[in-house]
């Protein structure tokens, strides 16, 4: 029996798409922090992250890592 491989980036260096993943758990997890401990409408900054998440699922196209490549980073996946 074939042993199942669990997925991973690779870590050795910061390409676009690892360094999406890590600015979007940083937006979702500081929106979710300000939203408890300053004001509640910092809710909607989470949902405009979550609805970008789903637009680049959906599309394939990201603002963010345009901005990234241009910046110099590398893509990770191909």
């Amino acid at each position: 029996m074939k042993k199942k491989k669990i997925f991973r980036l690779k870590r050795d260096s910061w390409y676009v798409e690892r360094t999406v993943y890590l600015i979007a758990g940083i937006f979702v997890f500081s929106g979710s922090l300000l939203a408890l401990l300053v004001d509640i409408r910092f809710i909607y900054f989470l949902m405009l992250v979550g609805g970008m998440l789903m637009f680049f699922s959906l599309t394939g196209y990201c603002p963010l890592s345009i901005v990234l490549r241009k910046g110099g980073l590398k893509r990770g996946c191909v």
